[in-house]
């Protein structure tokens, strides 16, 4: 196959791309060349802005094309505009398992109600736009690219290079070993997927000519204690700890989301991280031990949002404290 690939340069693109060159495919690669210097080789490269200018793309025929970065629905359309009818083959949007409303019960599937997205089109992306936005996006491929269109919604992304860093948070800091402040419960919800599996599904689905919406994600029950066990399970050294504590506690203490990744705080985010992905899994969807991935991540540097070892020490010091 032909397959254009709309930002592949960074963590799932990249992956996806390498897929497929892999497995034989002429890949293209359209993006800004800030993160792709010297990276796949093997593709062609068309170097723009798709908020600014389209024209690489004009006089050229794909047989898929799979859109990882549109956040906002006029993206979608402009893409479509520049492609003219035929020329995209079949279109794989990467939407988020952010799109639904609350789900009536944990084990939802594809059907479970989207959030209300007939206002007006946000032009920024915040916590509180980004999921409808991705409604309108999804929307706007359906009307753009046809029936034949692929949702892929996918839950929280882990693995090598991501550049988000969110999972190898966990993944370094349960390698350097002693008490590890835990946030919240360990059953609270959370699902994940490994990109390296994401990436090979995605090709398989356009392979087999498949459409539809899917889920990408672990099955549920999963929560951040399975999570923090199984990275445990692979880095951890003989007597680390896992010290949960309560997410009032952590607020009180002035303590961000974003400073312990991951953590499923948000009562919205709880909900939608039960998705059933039952559908994906019977299209070959093939998920490895979470263990795999942890073992797979290599060190970096710590991001300045994430805890310091100082402060988690005061914090535990005071959570026990509070206990007594």
């Amino acid at each position: 196959m032909r397959i254009l690939v709309i930002g592949g340069t960074r963590f799932i693109g990249l992956h996806f791309a390498e897929a497929a060159l892999a497995a034989g495919h002429e890949v293209t690669v359209l993006h800004r060349g800030r993160s792709g210097a010297g990276q796949l080789p093997g593709a062609t490269h068309l170097i723009a802005d798709r908020d600014a200018d389209l024209s690489a793309l004009h006089g050229r025929d794909w047989d898929a094309t799979v859109d990882l970065c549109a956040y906002f629905p006029r993206q979608v359309r402009e893409l479509s505009a520049a492609l003219d009818p035929g020329r995209a083959g079949r279109y794989l949007l990467v939407s988020s398992l952010s799109v639904y409303d609350v789900p009536a019960a944990p084990g939802y599937t594809e059907d479970s109600p989207l959030l209300p997205a007939d206002g007006p089109e946000a032009e920024e992306v915040t916590v509180d736009t980004y999921g409808t936005l991705k409604v309108q996006c999804e929307r706007a491929a359906r009307q753009a690219f046809g029936p034949e269109t692929l949702l892929v919604r996918p839950t929280y992304v882990i693995g090598p290079r991501d550049y988000t860093h969110r999972f190898d948070h966990w993944v370094r800091r349960l390698a350097r070993g002693g008490e590890v402040l835990a946030p919240g419960r360990p059953d609270a919800p959370l699902q994940v997927v490994d990109v390296r599996d994401l990436a090979a599904w995605m090709l398989a689905l356009l392979e087999r000519g498949a459409s539809g919406a899917y889920h990408a994600a672990t099955p549920p029950p999963f929560g951040l204690g399975d999570l923090l066990d199984a990275v445990a399970s692979a880095v951890a050294p003989p007597g680390t700890t896992l010290t949960w504590v309560d997410e009032e506690f952590l607020r009180a203490a002035g303590v961000p989301e974003r400073a312990l990744p991951l953590w499923p705080a948000d009562p919205h985010t709880r909900a939608t991280s039960t998705a059933d992905p039952a559908a994906a899994l019977a299209t070959g969807l093939l998920l490895r031990p979470v263990a795999e991935t942890a073992r797979d991540i290599r060190p970096f540097e710590p991001q300045p949002d994430t805890l310091t070892p100082e402060r988690e020490a005061e914090l535990l010091a005071a959570w026990h404290a509070r206990q007594a």
